[in-house]
């Protein structure tokens, strides 16, 4: 296959993969504990207002034809309304959407540069002290869970110094000052997270190509060490480190839910916990769909990337 084919292949993989995810969040929606309509009614509701909001809702229909105009509604952008307040879905997510990839921006700017200067580093002295040091420390931050980093930060900055708030609720108008103190503690959480796995591949992927035939003849030749690490070995080691910042990245957009949730920070992540604490079955969904939408799209995007990176494919014998 051509280059052409392979991305085309690639894209219709992505499109199947949303589909099939699609049908998995209803699914997963239906079978959630609970009635919806005594969700909203109460638990004191009378069986005929009960029947006549599962006729208004169109809970009486089969599961498949709720699926499918669900997915027709998605598809034109109509993402329904709120069962809890009655109001857009789509206003709703466009309120918290910002501030999710905000923060999820911030973390990104600062982890992936650090992330690759770290393993650059790494990889230039392999066994070496600073090796060990950042290999000692990326894999101890991979071995702790982002809810137990965020607890210690917290306890230190906020309960124990006083410096920054716990909380990070953003409502709109606060000066940049604000902003940054509320956004300090999260995007530290998050980039502690990301940071490890993206900086062990790139000492990875760089060491692998460091110890090829070519690159040991370059050394030979004198060429400079800092010239065949960033001209010739990280160009040829992009492929893997694109796919693990992907997957990072992905899980900064799709994994900040608990993050979002402990700071009390106003994104999508806590809006769709929300969502599930109230049945808004509704709500929850969309912000499922958006979820696993970026994630499929980030990780399409690295397959892609690493196709056209790669010389073989690129000239083919």
């Amino acid at each position: 296959m051509n280059i052409t084919h392979l991305i085309l292949r690639r894209l219709g993989i992505g499109v199947a993969t949303v589909f099939i995810v699609s049908l998995l969040v209803f699914v997963g929606t239906e079978i959630l504990p609970g009635d919806i309509a005594h969700a909203i009614l109460g638990q004191g509701a009378t069986p005929e207002l009960v029947a006549n909001i599962r006729a208004r809702l169109g809970l009486d229909d089969p599961a498949h034809i709720r699926y499918f105009r669900w997915l027709g509604n998605l598809i034109t952008g109509d993402l329904g309304t709120s069962l809890a307040n009655g109001g857009s879905i789509a206003d709703d997510i466009r309120e918290r959407a910002g501030n999710t990839f905000m923060l999820s921006g911030i973390t990104a700017l600062i982890a992936v540069p650090l992330s690759l200067l770290l393993g650059l580093i790494a990889s230039t002295r392999p066994g070496g002290i600073v090796d060990r040091i950042i290999s000692s420390t990326t894999l101890a931050l991979i071995s702790v869970p982002d809810f137990l980093i965020a607890v210690l930060l917290v306890m230190f900055f906020s309960v124990y110094m006083g410096w920054l708030p716990s909380i990070s609720s953003l409502r709109g108008g606060e000066d940049i000052f604000k902003i940054v103190r509320a956004l300090t503690l999260p995007v530290i959480t998050l980039v502690f997270t990301v940071l490890a796995h993206m900086t062990r591949m790139t000492r990875t992927a760089v060491l692998n190509v460091l110890a090829s035939p070519a690159i040991e003849m370059a050394f030979l030749k004198g060429v400079p060490k800092w010239r065949i690490i960033l001209l010739h070995a990280l160009p040829n080691a992009i492929a893997p480190i694109i796919n693990v910042i992907a997957l990072n990245l992905a899980y900064l957009i799709s994994g900040i839910v608990v993050i979002e949730t402990m700071f009390n920070y106003t994104g999508l992540g806590r809006l769709m916990v929300q969502g599930v604490i109230t049945r808004d079955i509704p709500l929850v969904q969309a912000c499922a769909m958006i979820f696993c939408s970026i994630y499929i799209l980030l990780n399409m995007s690295a397959d892609i990337i690493s196709i056209v990176a790669n010389p073989r494919i690129r000239h083919p014998k």
